[in-house]
């Protein structure tokens, strides 16, 4: 259903449009709220110190968490110090028992905060918590971290109780805004207009200047690369073209359960590998023994937001794709110069 809510969102269709008084109900109650925040009457609150929001305004995945590893090294080598607060994955009694978690990098997924915020902790290197209530979340790191000078959100475009200092908005260059209608009917949390009050859009992927214009505020493009596979159960670590000969002859079998499962498996295709199978399967979804394809199957691809949920069960034919997301010195330049003017 996932997957197919997403292709159907790129165009419009005769059931979405039956859908779209709802979707005037959805524009009606979100321009209540943020009439709300700006008048006063819900409150934004100040942390302290600046605060940098990741977000987008369609569902589904766009590289938030990979722009949000990206900042985090490039901020560090600047001699900044960052903390960064993410809703994590809760799920029901889970959210309620659990009002701020302190993220560690354990081996697995975190019990309650989910695959993100894991992969977050692993991955950054410094302080990552997690919960619903960001401005608790947020104030909960500062005190556990006074060290901390720069919190960055993961998400959280929406969320205004936290006040932010920058907000990036990204955009995936192929999908867009899909076909520009709101939920149900199609993929914006937020109306496109949303967009014009942030502080930059961040593509991800070339060709999202020429796609999508965007005139009234700073774009910049970033792309993923330096690919690495590695191992689940033995640690091995190699190179994309290294993988490509270690693989070659074997039957590929790829999954994915990520906001956007085509975008991994196109990636993979891109680097000239062709897994005779791709399983998409839900965002956030947790994985079992019995999920994984059965001895059909010499080598399995996955992410490795799905790796950290796979690791009690992992086998030899398990490997996932670590990846980067490359930025454009002029973002740095832009975050760095709008620090400043915090400060």
């Amino acid at each position: 259903m996932e997957a197919w809510l997403t292709r159907e969102w790129q165009r419009t269709s005769p059931w979405q449009i039956l859908l779209r008084p709802v979707s005037w109900l959805y524009r009606l109650l979100i321009a209540i709220r943020r009439l709300a925040f700006r008048t006063g009457f819900l409150k934004s609150h100040a942390i302290g110190v600046p605060v940098i929001i990741v977000g987008n305004v369609t569902v589904g995945g766009t590289g938030k968490t990979p722009l949000v590893l990206a900042l985090v090294e490039a901020l560090t080598k600047r001699d900044l110090h960052c903390g960064i607060v993410t809703r994590g994955y809760l799920r029901g009694a889970e959210a309620i028992a659990a009002n701020v978690i302190h993220v560690v990098p354990a081996n697995g997924q975190h019990p309650v905060s989910g695959d993100e915020a894991t992969l977050l902790a692993r991955r950054s290197g410094v302080p990552v918590y997690a919960g619903a209530d960001r401005v608790e979340v947020a104030r909960t790191l500062r005190r556990s971290h006074p060290e901390v000078d720069v919190i960055i959100g993961d998400d959280g475009l929406q969320h205004y109780a936290l006040r932010r200092d920058i907000e990036i908005c990204v955009v995936d260059s192929a999908r867009g805004m899909g076909n520009g209608e709101l939920l149900p009917a199609g993929p914006m949390r937020e109306p496109a207009a949303r967009i014009n009050a942030v502080s930059a859009v961040v593509f991800n992927g070339k060709g999202g200047h020429a796609a999508h214009n965007i005139a009234a505020i700073p774009t910049f493009e970033m792309v993923l690369a330096n690919e690495l596979f590695i191992n689940l159960k033995t640690d091995q670590c190699i190179d994309a073209r290294t993988a490509l000969d270690v693989f070659h002859g074997r039957r590929l079998h790829a999954l994915a359960g990520t906001g956007h499962p085509q975008r991994f498996f196109s990636h993979l295709a891109g680097l000239g590998f062709a897994p005779s199978v791709t399983q998409p399967f839900p965002d956030h979804h947790r994985y079992r023994a019995i999920d994984m394809p059965g001895p059909g199957a010499d080598i399995i691809l996955m992410t490795e937001k799905d790796a950290v949920k796979c690791g009690s069960f992992a086998d030899e034919r398990m490997w996932f794709m670590r990846i980067d997301a490359v930025l454009p010195d002029g973002l740095i330049d832009f975050v760095i110069n709008k620090l400043r003017a915090c400060v």
